[in-house]
């Protein structure tokens, strides 16, 4: 029987977001500090000696080759002449166009798993430029370290953010990220910082143009705010505050339940979690290594 492969797929954060130009080719120049959670889907990899890939449980909405999990596999596969397959199950927390970046870190877990799967050992370097193809935020899932970005998102350096904890709150409406890029109002250039300065605080350029498409998402990132600062991460739709311990998240977390239950915010979705400096994808791969070796 073979052995199946299990590793998380964690979720991210864009503690801030500038956009500070817009290319020829339409897509938008941007600045941002990316940091994992602890917190996401996890996906479970078993081998198979013909070369089908499989996916379940299908998600609602999405056609099944469309997935990046199932177009990360076979790029893999056909990039690298594999002959094997795989059966690949899902158990999804992240809610989908959230801006935590659910399917990019699916993709990003596939290929790194395959890879060991597969015994191709490839360089995280080839992953992330072959991830590139299926999503922008691809590579900072593939490199596995909290990161100034720049350009699209993929050019990554390094980043040591504090790791407070977090609350996040989905409020239960979608955001197309094509609908916002292409929206008028769109801050288009805001002026570059450093990456020292981003560190110390910084705000989501996409956040004035949600709130107009989006009034729920205002409503949201207005009830966070009176407990911290509260943000969008990425696109929307989730919002996020940080605070400095778990007793404190948790807290927050038990108040929305409260007004929940007399009948306010229903559709709102919560978690709480600890940033990450190091992607818990990493960590359970160093996991399996040091197991192998022992």
């Amino acid at each position: 029987m073979s052995e199946t492969l299990t590793l998380p797929s964690p979720a991210k954060l864009n503690r801030m977001l500038h956009i500070v130009g817009q290319r020829s080719d339409g897509y938008h120049e941007l600045q941002t500090l990316f940091q994992f959670l602890d917190y996401g889907d996890t996906l479970h990899f078993t081998p198979r000696a013909d070369d089908r890939i499989t996916l379940t449980p299908p998600l609602e909405g999405v056609d099944t080759e469309h997935n990046l999990i199932v177009r990360a596999a076979r790029l893999l596969q056909n990039a690298c002449n594999v002959t094997c397959g795989v059966d690949i199950r899902l158990d999804k927390q992240l809610p989908m166009g959230g801006g935590l970046g659910g399917g990019s870190s699916n993709a990003a877990t596939t290929l790194l798993a395959l890879d060991r799967l597969w015994n191709l050992g490839l360089s995280n370097d080839y992953l992330a430029t072959l991830g590139l193809s299926l999503g922008a935020d691809v590579p900072v899932f593939i490199r596995g370290f909290a990161a100034w970005g720049e350009s699209i998102g993929e050019r990554l350096i390094p980043a040591q953010l504090d790791a407070p904890w977090f609350v996040v709150i989905h409020p239960g409406i979608g955001v197309a990220t094509q609908t916002v890029f292409s929206h008028p109002e769109l801050t288009r250039n805001s002026a570059p910082i450093s990456m020292a300065r981003a560190v110390e605080g910084g705000r989501n350029d996409c956040e004035r143009v949600v709130r107009m498409l989006q009034p729920a998402i205002g409503d949201a990132l207005d009830w966070l705010d009176q407990f911290g600062s509260a943000m969008l991460t990425g696109t929307g739709a989730c919002v996020f505050c940080a605070l400095t311990n778990r007793a404190q998240a948790d807290s927050i977390l038990h108040r929305l339940r409260e007004e929940k239950n007399e009948g306010r915010y229903r559709d709102w979705q919560a978690f709480v979690a600890r940033g990450c400096n190091t992607s818990p994808l990493h960590t359970a791969l160093e996991e399996c290594r040091s197991n192998m070796m022992s």
